[in-house]
């Protein structure tokens, strides 16, 4: 039986590369100098320390764009509440989304059913498990759920024939 898994990667080798790219790019830009703006990651949260909103927001793009330059799309980072730090500083931290939620996944499924495709869709821990007695159906399948326009990014992978 044909099968292949559906989920929700991020290699964090690629991410730590992006951060040490961010920290270099914001050593070397003129509106950084002089300024405490740091960014750093462990365990998968990205923290962000930034003098005030603006360069905040500075950062954001700045950590986005060096993440697409390393295959790591907008759509795996979760901002979570700016916090205050001391004087006018804040922090922010960015979770880095890996595997597929229970609630995603479930939407997933029904949609798929949904569809009516001769497929069988298996949630199994944080991916989904995708089988179907031809390769067509499972293209179909694949093709479906791109068209989806999910906010959380997907990969298909252990395609078996």
């Amino acid at each position: 039986m044909p099968s292949f898994d559906i989920v929700s990667e991020v290699d964090l080798s690629e991410a730590e590369n992006a951060i040490q790219n961010v920290t270099r790019e914001i050593s070397t830009r003129y509106d950084f100098k002089g300024s405490k703006s740091t960014v750093e990651m462990k365990d998968g949260v990205i923290t962000i320390f930034a003098d005030d909103d603006m360069k905040l927001r500075q950062m954001h793009e700045i950590l986005q764009g060096n993440m697409q330059k390393r295959g790591i799309e907008p759509g795996s980072l979760d901002y979570q509440k700016v916090e205050p730090a001391a004087g006018q500083s804040v922090r922010q931290h960015v979770k880095i989304k890996e595997g597929i939620d229970k609630e995603l996944a479930k939407k997933i499924v029904k949609a798929i059913k949904g569809e009516k495709l001769k497929v069988q869709v298996a949630i199994q821990g944080e991916e989904l498990r995708v089988t179907g007695k031809k390769r067509d159906d499972l293209q179909e399948v694949i093709a479906f759920v791109k068209a989806m326009k999910l906010e959380q990014p997907l990969q298909y992978q252990n395609f078996r024939d």
